[in-house]
């Protein structure tokens, strides 16, 4: 954030399953990147890892792409 980059994009393809820990950390992320001025984007959500933040009622704060060439057009 120290370089202040527009946006940043988390891929998330690799990421078959998430818990609290990960997706208190990405909250963390995302409040510091709106404090830097940046945008976070996640991209290639599984959809169990999408059910998580739905049931966490996190889905509507976070800017969430299909993939990174979608992430990278927002």
């Amino acid at each position: 954030l120290d370089k202040k980059p527009t946006k940043i994009i988390v891929d998330l393809s690799g990421v078959p399953y998430m818990a609290t820990a990960g997706l208190a950390t990405l909250v963390e992320a995302m409040n510091l990147t709106r404090k830097a001025g940046s945008t976070l984007v996640l991209a290639g959500m599984h959809d169990r890892v999408k059910a998580v933040f739905d049931i966490s009622r996190l889905t509507g704060l976070f800017k969430i792409a299909p993939d990174i060439a979608a992430a990278e057009g927002m």
